[in-house]
């Protein structure tokens, strides 16, 4: 079975060697990005240097970027979604395009991990007439000169083949770079039968069309155009930007389309299977126990993220992922779940990516939050089950709102029902499930955009006044201030912090006073980049769960950086000068753990 250990020594050795500089990958919960709750892409952190910015580290970048998509929670079961999942990227900004890129690729693939060419094949984009939009020929030459068979080759439309923030290019604002993209698949063969019971066999089968004969394993966005007023023109400076999905690389290296037979799930499924006394290889045990193993490591690196389960936000998600596992766990123990039950699959997470991620001591602190959530989610559990025990007509809507309301996943409601000889009408909850993801996405399409990075002015007036403010506690509070969070809208600021020493009201007014001083004298707000070491040398403050590069970007506040008032790493932007912000309230702040405590302001 090849590693992921390995799949990462070689993905990074290779772009060493081609010069590019590792990016630290960000944690998943992104800081001072109001679009988005996780980090949901490798790219997410680059967004302000593809779109001009300079990057401390130059024009060739690379990382392995660890990711959450909160979105994808109800498509886990099958043979290839996932809700957590690390990105591998490489970047040029304004540097090398397709040529260099395409073959880049090709030669990681073919000859550092020894793909077989005849399992790969590739997209590229058709065009699009209405838009004006050429065939990207280019691509299309570039791989066929590298060797790839013309039947191997497919042309897709922008649906398929397009990237840009809005997406397709009718959505595209005036201003919104994008550009074409070439994709590549593997090829699993045409005798496979998934786990679906789903054959291809004598289909006329096409990359795109998602029988599970192929996998994506890479995509390469070339960033070209711009769109204006009379259409789209090239951009001067053109970049590229690359991810592959880790897991499915290596589900592709071992020519078995389950990402959770590969060595980053396989240890959690034999745990599961060795304490539930279940077999993956059961059909509708199977599933189950994906969805357990997924969510518990969603989970696992949520809590280690600072994340705990909550009714809001981040919260709110991770309470989601820890019942869904209580009710699947319940489902194949068929009685009460105790929290023990899944300890050794939360050990079998660290320990896969020791060193990389975890360390020993992190366990404790994993576990206590694990038990808390299913001990308090058993007695939710519970009273749905009693709810469920006196329905004597079902409907639609009772199966729904256990849903929604207990974590019932319909097929454990069907099935406690079908022991009472019961049947509810599967249309009406059809439709009550639609109307509620409806009103989801409408709910959140405000505020979970995909790390967009809003580059609002209110926004950028919010991100530069968390600087006055982190600096502020430092004043009031002392050294032992050590910040766990923020999170900005177009509308407020929250700040989350560790304090030794509990604030009271008269802190928090001379917390405010000091903010507003700083914005009324005006001070400039500039950046520099300079080395790390000597960037913590003169007491630059930085966010504690972030790694950063050898360069850095530091933001001050004042008239030079030795003498500034406030000195941050950051990636920016900020506004120019602190009266661009405006006054500066803080209406509310509690305390949300030990030590923790938050403020809002506006």
């Amino acid at each position: 079975m090849f590693s992921h250990k390995k799949l990462r020594d070689d993905f990074s050795k290779f772009f060493e060697e081609t010069n590019h500089k590792l990016v630290p990958a960000i944690p998943l919960v992104p800081q001072n990005d109001p679009t988005t709750l996780f980090t949901g892409s490798g790219m997410q952190q680059l967004v302000p240097y593809l779109l001009g910015e300079i990057h401390p580290l130059g024009k060739r970048l690379y990382n392995i970027q660890p990711c959450f998509r909160s979105q994808d929670i109800l498509e886990i079961g099958d043979n290839r979604h996932t809700t957590f999942f690390e990105m591998m990227g490489n970047w040029s900004l304004g540097d090398y395009f397709k040529k260099e890129q395409l073959r880049w690729f090709w030669q990681f693939l073919t000859e550092v991990l020894g793909f077989d060419k005849k399992r790969l094949y590739v997209t590229v984009f058709a065009g699009d007439q209405k838009n004006n939009l050429a065939p990207d020929e280019e691509s299309k030459k570039i791989w066929l000169d590298l060797g790839v068979e013309e039947s191997h080759i497919f042309s897709y439309g922008p649906e398929k083949n397009w990237w840009s923030r809005a997406g397709v290019p009718d959505n595209m604002p005036e201003g919104e770079p994008g550009g074409p993209d070439s994709e590549v698949f593997y090829d699993f063969g045409e005798g496979l039968k998934l786990h679906e019971n789903s054959s291809f066999k004598d289909h006329k089968c096409h990359p795109n069309c998602d029988c599970g004969r192929f996998m994506e394993i890479g995509n390469s966005v070339f960033m070209q155009f711009k769109k204006t007023s009379s259409g789209f023109q090239e951009l001067p400076s053109k970049n590229v930007d690359f991810g592959g999905g880790l897991e499915r690389i290596l589900a592709a290296l071992n020519n078995n389309p389950d990402v959770f037979l590969t060595d980053v799930y396989l240890p959690i499924i034999k745990s599961l299977e060795k304490t539930l006394f279940k077999s993956y290889e059961k059909e509708d045990d199977k599933r189950k126990m994906r969805v357990i193993a997924d969510h518990l490591k969603g989970a696992v690196f949520l809590i280690k993220t600072g994340v705990y389960p909550s009714n809001k936000e981040r919260g709110y998600y991770l309470r989601r992922l820890l019942r869904r596992i209580t009710v699947k766990t319940y489902q194949l123990k068929g009685k009460t779940v105790e929290a023990k039950d899944l300890f050794a699959a939360v050990e079998e997470i660290v320990n896969i990516y020791q060193g990389i991620y975890f360390e020993s001591k992190d366990l404790d602190e994993i576990k206590n939050v694990v038990k808390d959530e299913i001990d308090r989610f058993n007695k939710t559990l519970n009273k749905g089950l009693q709810i469920l025990s006196k329905i004597e007509k079902p409907d639609g809507k009772q199966v729904f709102d256990l849903y929604q309301s207990y974590g019932f996943p319909k097929e454990l409601t069907e099935e406690l029902l079908k022991e009472k000889g019961l049947n509810f009408d599967q249309k009406q909850f059809d439709q009550e499930f639609e109307k509620h993801r409806q009103l989801s996405r409408t709910a959140s399409a405000g505020m979970f955009k995909g790390g967009l990075a809003d580059h609002s002015e209110k926004t950028l007036r919010y991100h530069t006044a968390t600087h006055l403010l982190h600096q502020a506690l430092f004043d009031v509070l002392g050294e032992n201030v050590r910040q766990e969070g923020s999170h900005i809208t177009g509308e407020r600021l929250r700040f989350d912090f560790f304090s030794s020493i509990k604030p009271g009201d008269s802190d928090i007014q001379r917390i405010e006073a000091i903010i507003n001083e700083k914005i009324n004298q005006g001070l400039n707000v500039n950046f520099v980049l300079m080395p790390k070491n000597e960037a913590y040398k003169i007491g630059a403050k930085s966010f504690f769960r972030e790694k950063y590069p050898d360069t850095v970007k530091v933001y001050y506040i004042g008239e030079s950086i030795d003498n500034a008032y406030s000195k941050e790493f950051c990636g920016g932007p900020h506004v120019k000068n602190t009266k661009e912000i405006g006054k500066i309230k803080i209406y509310k702040f509690e305390k949300i753990g030990a030590n923790i405590y938050r403020i809002y302001a506006k």
